[in-house]
């Protein structure tokens, strides 16, 4: 843990035990008021009160965020009794931590220690009564820090098991997620068929009609010199035709995405845009397959639209990762507005949350706009 960590702990616990000499003197008041019926209200709403001051600490010192939205007498009783007792040993500690700090420091500054003997078993040593404050005080500290970082997980635990939700809850929660992202992937996969019917019917099938048509003008022509103007004209329609069919296989899935991985595939993306894509790739292995094809698909999606409808000059696409999850940011320099209810960032959303990850997009009016996915490394259905 960090000293900034164990800083913040420590005034979180030192609030708790301010906090909790609140809460017992309310709770010493509360419990017979609320056999008058005039006065439980009243008693309610200071108990909602502190509940949330409660919140408000947890959530600011010792970055801890809890869910329900209520906390009872219970846990206002635990919760007192664990700051007190937690919160004035770490204060007591840290007052004699500092008292022997202090003393040792004047003592070797003022050059006037004096010789403290120390009986250990077998040995007898004579030491300087300013070194014994020091090292006595690291002692101390060190007791009071671990006793900082054990008050800090206590409270933190007890806010999960008083304050958190309940394993049926949790329950609850996972089965309407995992309903949710069904519908949305089966949603996804109706646009995706939807949008590759198009590609077909708008392009290949044009293209495919149009070779037909010339194929079938040069068989039924019968100059010489005119057949051979069509057969040139339906081979440049025909290499059309398969360029075509390619690009409408390359949007579908790319086979470089499998033989060569994701850097590849986004070279390739970056390569046949129309405007200057920087892509920093900082991943050290390739990712599972269905987070890979997530990211992939996350950042050709979010160059498209940048080029098609924001007018971007300048695209940047960065992949990071840490020890659980897997990142990619797409930031471009267009006019915004990007809608994230629209149906290609929709989609993407329902592609990313079924594999229980984050996908936010920030475009305001005039731009820039930026695209973050991030992904569990391991992924449930991976």
């Amino acid at each position: 843990m960090s000293g900034n960590r164990i800083a913040r702990t420590l005034i979180g616990v030192i609030a708790g035990m301010i906090l909790g000499g609140v809460e017992l003197v309310f709770l010493s008041v509360a419990w017979p008021a609320r056999l008058i019926p005039a006065a439980r209200p009243v008693a309610d709403r200071c108990l909602a009160g502190l509940v949330a001051l409660e919140r408000i600490r947890l959530a600011t010192w010792l970055d801890h965020d809890t869910s329900q939205s209520s906390g009872g007498y219970g846990f206002l009783t635990a919760r007192a009794a664990l700051g007190v007792v937690g919160g004035y040993g770490c204060a007591a500690g840290l007052f004699l931590g500092g008292l022997l700090l202090f003393g040792g420091l004047w003592d070797l500054l003022r050059g006037e220690s004096d010789p403290v003997p120390l009986n250990l078993p077998g040995v007898k040593v004579i030491t300087d009564s300013g070194v014994l404050g020091l090292t006595s005080a690291v002692a101390v500290l060190a007791v009071v820090t671990l006793g900082v970082v054990a008050v800090g997980a206590a409270e933190r635990r007890l806010a999960d098991r008083l304050l958190g939700p309940s394993s049926r809850e949790l329950m609850r929660r996972r089965i309407a997620e995992l309903t949710a992202t069904r519908s949305g992937i089966v949603k996804a996969v109706d646009d995706e068929r939807r949008r590759i019917e198009r590609d077909l019917h708008d392009g290949v099938q044009q293209r495919g009609v149009a070779l037909a048509m010339l194929l079938g003008r040069a068989r039924h022509s019968p100059d010489p010199v005119r057949t051979g103007e069509l057969v040139a004209q339906a081979h440049t329609e025909s290499r059309r035709l398969l360029d075509e069919l390619r690009s409408v296989a390359w949007r579908i899935y790319p086979t470089a995405l499998d033989e060569l991985g994701l850097r590849a595939a986004l070279a390739g993306v970056a390569e046949r845009s129309g405007v200057p894509v920087t892509v920093r790739y900082g991943l050290a292995e390739r990712p599972v397959s269905e987070v890979e094809t997530a990211l992939y698909f996350v950042a050709r999606e979010a160059i498209t639209n940048a080029i098609k409808h924001a007018g971007a000059h300048d695209i940047l696409v960065v992949l990071t990762e840490d020890d659980r999850t897997v990142s990619a940011v797409i930031s471009d320099n267009g006019e915004g507005g990007a809608d994230p209810s629209g149906g290609g960032l929709s989609g993407l959303a329902r592609r990313v949350l079924a594999l229980d990850g984050v996908f936010s997009v920030d475009s305001p009016a005039g731009g820039p706009t930026t695209i973050t996915a991030t992904l569990p490394k391991d992924p449930p259905c991976g």
